[in-house]
């Protein structure tokens, strides 16, 4: 299982007009239904883990190519194009935006039982809540997620499309998950991180360079709370290299307690764990991990893990503006496509994928 990449957006106002969306879950429904039919849920989803093939399909749908609300437009767009036909596909979109992604484990719950799906299902909760945990805690990046959707197929394979924002630098940056492979969720994650911009404060415990500190957090669990608040409140007096910027604001050793009481009780068994104990934030792991540095002699890994086609207009007219006959041409032709070969007729799937081989 693995993240498969990373994109930075810039913040822009406003909303998908209503004429505009209505259109692009039409678009989305049919355009997700020819990949099904051709290539299969997998892949569907495969494509979807894909920053740059999401991108563009974002573009295609008529939004902002490069507006942080294309995350949240096209995720809400294919949500609704899928969620009548979501038993007959066998795909569930799950989460969204703010309030609706806080709706995540529920709708799972809810779609695995319309669907008969067995008991293991219920995992994928976990496995929602862990994929979060890591880009918003153990990967601290600076951007604050608000946006969470967890797809996944009858077959159990899933995907994550969720987004975080940075509100001093005005960018959102979207990251994505796959269940194909077999990677660690929690070290490097992900095949590859593509962003705009570097990021110059990072912690990221994901990094392979940070496994040590990784155990050592869990080992420092396992001491007695009283011993390790003891510690922590010393840290803010201890003579520490400038690259801590240590400050009272970063440590708050006494508001750690509870949590430290249930990790004592119940030790987590692996850095897994540790992320899904409640009340494990971000500002909770940050200073934990201070702690586990000073130690356990060891350093977790401070580089943000980031490196450096309009079909139918945008709906902020660049390059130019949505052309309403052409975007309802497209709709009917692959509406009509996808009729025709659950017929038996397939030429004119047979003439889409001839033309996407011309180079």
């Amino acid at each position: 299982m693995r993240r498969t990449g990373v994109a930075d957006l810039p913040l822009h106002g406003g909303r998908a007009p209503r004429w505009l969306f209505e259109r692009m879950v039409r678009l989305a429904r049919a355009l997700s239904l020819v990949i099904l039919e051709e290539f299969g849920r997998r892949e569907f989803l495969r494509r979807l883990s894909d920053p740059f093939w999401f991108q563009a399909l974002g573009c295609l749908l008529g939004f902002d190519w490069h507006s942080s609300g294309l995350t949240t437009t096209v995720c809400g767009a294919l949500k609704e194009a899928l969620r009548p036909l979501s038993l007959e596909v066998g795909v569930f979109v799950c989460g969204g935006k703010a309030r609706a992604s806080l709706r995540t484990p529920e709708e799972i719950l809810s779609a695995a039982e319309r669907a008969g799906l067995p008991e293991d299902f219920r995992d994928f909760v976990d496995l929602s809540r862990l994929t979060a945990k890591v880009d918003n805690t153990a990967l601290q990046d600076g951007y604050q997620l608000y946006h969470h959707v967890f797809i996944f197929t009858v077959e159990g394979d899933w995907t994550v499309i969720q987004q975080g924002l940075n509100e001093a630098s005005g960018f959102a940056r979207r990251y994505h998950w796959f269940s194909g492979g077999l990677s660690d969720l929690v070290e490097a994650p992900h095949s590859g991180i593509v962003a705009a911009r570097k990021e110059a404060e990072v912690l990221d415990l994901t990094a392979r360079k940070s496994r040590a500190v990784r155990e050592g957090l869990c080992a420092l669990l396992r001491e007695p709370p009283e011993k390790l608040l003891r510690e922590m409140e010393r840290l803010p007096r201890l003579g520490l290299p400038s690259r801590h910027s240590l400050t009272e604001r970063d440590l708050h050793p006494r508001g750690l307690e509870k949590v430290l009481l249930k990790a004592y009780e119940k030790p987590p068994r692996d850095f897994r764990e540790l992320l899904l104990l409640k009340g494990m934030g971000p500002r909770s792991l940050r200073a934990l991990t201070l702690t586990a540095e000073l130690l356990y002699n060891v350093r977790a890994s401070r580089e943000d893990p980031a490196r450096y086609a309009f079909a139918h207009g945008g709906k902020d007219g660049h390059p130019f503006p949505v052309d309403r006959r052409t975007y309802e041409d497209t709709v009917a032709f692959l509406e009509e496509t996808l009729r025709r070969a659950r017929l038996g007729e397939r030429e004119r799937l047979s003439a889409l994928k001839r033309l996407a081989s011309l180079k």
